[in-house]
């Protein structure tokens, strides 16, 4: 199945975890099963006001195709969040993308270390549940502001993995918050290590990786958005599109796929941020300016793909594959 195929899925449960995340569980329309899912996968979901959103699963990986999501209403909410939170109940269908997993879990790990806060514990769970029904070693690190705002704890403390979890208390106070370096343990032989959350926390931890001996490809992170930037004023370029031989202006502080829409060239777009990976587009001629989240740092060495979501040029003109 494409990774962009879309299913239909019906809401069959709806229940408030905090008074900021719901918990929406997910089965196929009539006999139609959901395709299978790796632990660390994530779904697009067709929002019924028009927007896509990128949401994990975060339970065990099931044979009848169920899936869990968890969802933070955002205080800052572009209409995502909100629109699950307020106008999606039980009954309703919604339109998804078949699972993509961008944060798998490494098949040869003697030894994982999840650590997630807040609404990052979501793809924690899938993994948690997965290495405790195949016997792995591992241990779970959730950190949150309190225990009344922390997302499936009743879930965590009565599954068959409570016992490797540890729930890190902050109670909103700086002085309270657990070290990065405490979240770490040292690394051994083929130990990997996951983190999800926050992005000021995630560079945190693995930061605290780091310092504490840890290869860079042993640590993983999955991001659920962006850090907020501010659009450089300066800097226009031009865009070519090959295969038509047009060159399209891109102003300075312009999102480039804005500036190709304007010409009359969509290109899919999903999170609008450089996390999800939608938009990847091919680079013929010229350098990018990479502020994305999705491609490696090797990738982006190569220069031969970019996401103009986010992405700029630090040469006069790029031309891309369009």
């Amino acid at each position: 199945m494409g990774a962009h195929a879309v299913l239909q899925a019906v809401v069959v449960a709806k229940r408030t975890e905090t008074p900021d995340i719901c918990a929406f569980e997910l089965e196929g329309v009539g006999a139609a099963a959901l395709p299978p899912f790796a632990p660390g996968a994530h779904i697009d979901v067709h929002l019924p006001n028009g927007l896509v959103r990128q949401y994990s699963l975060c339970n065990a990986p099931s044979p009848r195709g169920r899936y869990l999501l968890g969802v933070r209403r955002a205080p800052d909410s572009r209409g995502g969040s909100r629109a699950l939170h307020e106008t999606v109940g039980v009954g309703d269908t919604l339109r998804i993308g078949a699972p993509r997993n961008l944060f798998a879990l490494h098949p040869q790990a003697r030894y994982s270390v999840l650590v997630g806060a807040g609404i990052g514990i979501t793809p924690l769970l899938s993994m948690a549940e997965h290495l405790s029904a195949q016997g792995a070693a591992f241990e779970l690190h959730y950190v949150v502001r309190s225990r009344e705002a922390a997302g499936f704890l009743r879930c965590i403390e009565s599954s068959r993995f409570a016992d490797h979890v540890r729930v890190h208390v902050s109670g909103g106070l700086p002085a309270a918050r657990v070290s990065a370096d405490r979240l770490v343990p040292p690394p051994g032989p083929d130990h990997h290590l996951y983190v999800c959350g926050p992005t000021g926390f995630m560079d945190a931890v693995s930061g605290a990786a780091r310092r504490a001996g840890w290869a860079a490809q042993r640590l993983h992170q999955e991001h659920f958005a962006a850090a907020a930037t501010i659009p450089s004023e300066a800097g226009g370029f031009e865009v070519v599109l090959a295969r038509s031989g047009r060159c399209v202006a891109v102003r300075p502080g312009q999102v480039v796929t804005q500036a190709l829409a304007a010409a009359g060239v969509a290109i899919p777009t999903s999170c609008e941020q450089g996390v999800c990976g939608t938009c990847l587009t091919r680079v013929l001629d010229g350098e990018p300016d990479h502020r994305d989240l999705y491609l490696s740092a090797d990738e982006q060495a190569r220069n031969d793909q970019f996401l103009p979501c986010c992405s700029r040029s630090r040469s006069p003109r790029l031309t891309l594959d369009l």
